[in-house]
C-alpha cells in the first residue's frame, strides 16, 4: 500500500497535531463516559502461540496490571468473551476507558504515552487500540512496537490475515505496528417487510437486483418514499460507501483535495433530504438509531459485520434485556446483499505501547484474538463479525453459520471476496477529521439552513482551524 506519512507524523507525540475531532465509527457512540475500570478473570496461564518468543529486554513481562487504552466496550467485550479466562490468576486488567467525542480519547492516550517512560509499572500502558481514520498518527512513532521483531508474532502466525489490515498498520519502513481480529467489507442491510411490500421479494439476491447501481437505489428510495418510508436514516448513512471509494486522499501535497466521490455524496444527501428519502437524522443519533425499531420507518442501512452487531441489533431490539431473535422488535425482520457499491468501514486495531511490562501476555492476547483460526470462528460465529483470518472466514462462510437478526441468512458468505478487495491506498492522517468536518458543515446545508457554497467555506474554515498546515 503507498503510505501517506506527512512531516507531522515523525514528530514526537507531544507535537501531534494531526489528531482530529473523532467519534467511534467503529461501534456505536453509547459509550458516553470517561473512567478506567479493572477486571480480573482467574484461570492457569496457556499460550495458544507457536511463534517464537519475543526478545523482550528487562522489566517487559511478568507484569500484575494489564493496562488496556479503549474508547468504548467493544474491544473490552470481545476480550472478556474470548480470552479473559486465559489471564494468569495474579494479573488485573484495567481498562482505560475514554470516549471518542471531542478527540477526547487521543487526548487522554497522547498525554499516558508521553509520561509512559516515567510511568511506575502498574501504570503504563500495555495496549492501546487506533482505528484506520487516524492510524497513521501512532504507526510513525516509537511509542508503537514492532510486531514481529519485538512482540515476536511471526510472518505464519499473521498468514491468513487480510493484507489491507496489515498495510494500514505498516510504517514507512515496512515495520508492522498492530493486528485487528477484524476485517470490514460491508453491504446494504435492509427490512425484509418493507421489500415484500415495496418491491415484490425479500430474498437478497432478488433485492440486490434492484440495488445494483445507484440509479437503481436512487428509484427505489422514491418507490420507498411513495410506500411511507425513508431509504435512508439521514445525511451520513452512505458516506462511508462513497469516501472508501475515492480515487485520491484527503491531501495531496500539503492541500485540501476534495475527491469527485465526496462531491457526489453531498450532491445525493441533499437531494434524498429535499425529496424526503432520508429522515434527515445524524449517525449515531437516536433519531437514526429509532429507525430502525419495530415501528421504525427506514428501509435499510450501510454496514459491516460489527455495525450490524454492535449497533443495528441494539437499535431493533424492544427488550434489551433479551437475546436477539425474532419477535423482539424488528430483529429477524432484516437481510443482508452488498448494495450499490462494494465498500469497507472501520476497524480497530491492537497496539502495543512500548514500555509495557506485560510483552509476552500482550503477544499472547494479540495472537489469540487476531491469529488464532478457532477464536476467530468463534467471534464470527458468536457475534456475526467478520474477523481478520481468511481461513476461519472461508469455513463459516461455507458453514451451517446463520444470523438470528438476519432471518437466518448467512450473510459472511456474501462479503467473503469483497474483503480480499479492500484497498486502502489512499488512506491517511486527516481522514477522521477531515469526515467529521465534513459532515458538520454540510449538516447546516442539507437543513436548508445556508448555501452550499457557504457549507465549504465553513468546512474549509474548521479544517484550517483544526490543520493549520495545509492549504487550500
Amino acid at each position: 500500500m503507498k503510505k501517506i506519512c506527512k512531516a507531522a507524523l515523525v514528530l514526537s507525540v507531544a507535537a501531534f497535531v494531526l489528531a482530529g475531532c473523532a467519534k467511534k465509527e467503529s461501534g456505536s457512540s453509547s459509550s458516553s463516559s470517561s473512567s478506567s475500570s479493572s477486571s480480573s478473570s482467574s484461570s492457569s496461564s496457556s499460550s495458544s502461540s507457536s511463534s517464537k518468543k519475543a526478545s523482550a529486554p528487562a522489566g517487559t513481562s511478568g507484569g500484575k496490571v494489564l493496562n488496556i487504552y479503549v474508547w468504548n466496550e467493544e474491544f473490552q467485550s470481545r476480550f472478556n468473551d474470548f480470552y479473559a479466562k486465559k489471564l494468569p490468576s495474579d494479573v488485573t486488567v484495567n481498562w482505560v476507558v475514554t470516549p471518542n467525542q471531542g478527540n477526547a480519547y487521543q487526548n487522554k492516550l497522547d498525554e499516558a504515552l508521553l509520561a509512559q517512560e516515567k510511568a511506575s509499572a502498574d501504570d503504563k500502558i500495555d495496549i492501546f487500540l487506533v482505528e484506520a481514520d487516524y492510524a497513521l498518527k501512532y504507526v510513525d512513532t516509537d511509542y508503537t512496537l514492532d510486531v514481529k521483531s519485538e512482540i515476536g508474532l511471526s510472518d505464519s502466525d499473521l498468514s491468513q490475515q487480510y493484507k489491507y489490515t496489515k498495510d494500514i498498520m505498516t510504517d514507512s519502513k515496512g515495520i508492522l505496528k498492530g493486528v485487528s481480529w477484524q476485517a470490514c467489507p460491508a453491504g446494504f442491510i435492509y427490512r425484509r417487510s418493507f421489500a415484500r411490500q415495496v418491491l415484490g421479494t425479500e430474498e437478497p439476491e432478488e433485492v440486490q437486483k434492484q440495488l445494483d447501481s445507484w440509479d437503481k437505489f436512487d428509484a427505489v428510495a422514491a418507490k420507498m418514499k411513495a410506500s411511507g418510508y425513508k431509504m435512508l436514516s439521514g445525511f451520513d448513512d452512505d458516506f462511508r460507501v462513497f469516501t472508501d471509494n475515492v480515487t485520491s486522499p484527503w491531501v495531496v501535497d500539503g492541500k485540501i483535495n476534495i475527491d469527485p466521490q465526496v462531491r457526489r455524496w453531498v450532491q445525493q444527501t441533499k437531494e434524498y433530504t429535499d425529496k424526503g428519502y432520508n429522515a434527515k437524522a445524524n449517525l449515531w443519533s437516536d433519531e437514526s438509531a429509532a429507525g430502525a425499531g419495530k415501528n421504525g420507518k427506514v428501509f435499510g442501512y450501510f454496514g459491516p459485520g460489527w455495525f450490524i452487531d454492535f449497533c443495528l441489533a441494539g437499535w431493533a431490539k424492544d427488550d434489551q434485556t433479551q437475546p436477539v431473535m425474532k419477535g423482539n422488535g424488528s430483529c429477524g425482520d432484516w437481510a443482508f446483499c452488498e448494495g450499490p457499491q462494494g465498500f469497507s468501514w472501520g476497524g480497530t486495531w491492537i497496539c502495543a505501547a512500548r514500555g509495557t511490562d506485560n510483552l509476552d501476555l500482550v503477544k499472547d492476547v494479540m495472537y489469540t484474538m487476531t491469529c488464532d483460526k478457532e477464536t476467530a470462528k468463534k467471534i464470527s460465529e458468536q457475534t456475526g463479525d467478520f474477523t481478520n483470518n481468511e481461513a476461519a472466514m472461508t469455513e463459516v462462510a461455507g458453514g451451517s453459520y446463520t444470523s438470528a437478526f438476519l432471518g437466518g441468512q448467512n450473510h459472511l458468505a456474501l462479503l467473503l471476496q469483497n474483503a480480499k478487495k479492500i484497498d486502502k491506498s489512499n488512506i491517511s492522517a486527516y481522514d477522521q477529521g477531515m469526515s467529521e468536518k465534513l459532515q458538520a458543515a454540510m449538516a447546516d446545508y442539507y437543513n436548508g439552513n445556508i448555501s452550499e457554497d457557504q457549507a465549504w467555506e465553513n468546512f474549509y474554515t474548521a479544517i484550517k482551524e483544526l490543520y493549520p498546515n495545509l492549504k487550500r
